[in-house]
């Protein structure tokens, strides 16, 4: 289907204004479909996010190194942080070098919900199936020079 039904739109002002809309309604489509893989683990995607940081870390990290390595740059690190603290998928300590920091590391209970998640990355790889690892590449590398042009 093209984007044009999907949206019910017959015309745009140009293949970049239809390229703009596109990458967004296919975000908006890849998170809505990523989300059903959160959605029985009880976090959203940024809290996904944030354990997945942290189990390849392997190391304690303050919210805002965390924050640098995020998908979602626009987020709020302390207070995601502070919700997987309240599930106990994470844990807080005062960092040993520097008092005035606090560490993040993730817990047994964050790295056992992410195995249980690790189960899905097959599913997750699926939703470009479409698209042999050529285009894929291709792909990349064009959301890479979109981000870069400026």
């Amino acid at each position: 289907m093209s984007l044009e039904l999907d949206i019910n739109q017959k015309k745009f002002r140009s293949e970049y204004q239809r390229g703009m809309i596109n990458i967004i309604y296919t975000s908006n489509w890849v998170n809505e479909k990523m989300k059903t893989f959160f959605d029985e683990a009880d976090i959203t995607g940024q809290q996904f996010n944030i354990l997945r940081i942290l189990r390849g870390a392997g190391e304690p990290l303050s919210t805002l190194q965390i924050r640098q390595r995020m998908l979602d740059k626009m987020s709020d690190t302390s207070r995601i942080v502070d919700r997987l603290l309240i599930k106990k998928l994470v844990k807080k300590t005062v960092c040993k070098s520097d008092k005035r920091l606090i560490d993040v590391t993730i817990t047994e209970k964050g790295r056992q919900l992410l195995k249980k998640i690790d189960v899905f990355e097959k599913e997750m790889d699926q939703l470009l199936g479409s698209l042999s690892v050529a285009e894929a590449k291709t792909l990349n590398q064009l959301l890479d020079k979109i981000r870069h042009s400026r």
